[in-house]
């Protein structure tokens, strides 16, 4: 019996604008390619994904000029202001044979070094549970700053972790999530974070540290050399 697939949500509608510039980005060049094409690549090669949704925004000029993976579906739909509402207009334009009690992953569109071990280990572990997301815990020394940029307290690290993607959970209970924190005026910084405002905890799975978010100028770099070691 063959193992069953996932489908992933990728939001890529915001603009990324602590990198500067006028180009999103999810657009701009990584190892000679756009960031986002390195991610569908990794995504689409893991043979537990069935295909991958990309939310777009309204105005974007540079999906075509994209090399897609071939060989999985790569569909599109239109993203909102905010991550939250990005994911969940990905969860509501899944094909219809993503039932709600199926499972779906999330995953950043700049986070092009996630380890295709790490989404196995994460997918096993998940479908036993009601949900979960990789992550790491905290191991360096954590500082609370006041107003002026000074240290005011050493705050504790136990029990804290970092939150990566792909995050994991089933299409109806994340749907209903993000539906009831957007009534709320709840702006959720995740997934996992909407699954807790409803109840749930979501299962936290240690995963590599070098699944980082390409956020700055000189994260650009770091990604290059990483994907250089893991290709």
């Amino acid at each position: 019996m063959s193992s069953p697939v996932f489908w992933c949500v990728v939001p890529a509608a915001g603009r990324g604008t602590r990198v500067g510039g006028d180009c999103p980005k999810q657009y701009l060049p990584l190892a000679g390619r756009a960031l986002i094409e390195h991610t569908l690549e990794r995504l689409a090669a893991h043979p537990r994904i069935a295909g991958l949704l990309v939310l777009l925004s309204a105005t974007d000029a540079h999906w075509r000029a994209l090399k897609l993976p071939e060989g999985k579906q790569v569909l599109t739909a239109i993203g909102g202001a905010e991550r939250s509402d990005s994911v969940l207009a990905g969860l509501e334009a899944l094909p219809p044979e993503v039932k709600p009690d199926d499972f779906v992953l999330v995953h950043d569109a700049a986070r092009p070094c996630t380890r295709p071990s790490d989404i196995t280990r994460l997918i096993e572990l998940v479908t036993a549970v009601d949900g979960g997301l990789l992550g790491a815990p905290l191991r360096d020394t954590l500082k609370r700053a006041n107003d002026a940029g000074r240290s005011e307290l050493t705050e504790s690290r136990d029990y804290r972790w970092r939150a990566f993607t792909p995050q994991m959970f089933r299409r109806g209970p994340l749907t209903s999530a993000l539906r009831d924190a957007a009534r709320a005026g709840v702006t959720v910084s995740d997934e996992a974070m909407a699954m807790e405002l409803a109840g749930f905890a979501p299962l936290l799975v240690e995963g590599a540290e070098d699944n980082i978010k390409v956020t700055t100028p000189a994260d650009f770099a770091l990604a290059e050399f990483l994907l250089a070691r893991t290709a």
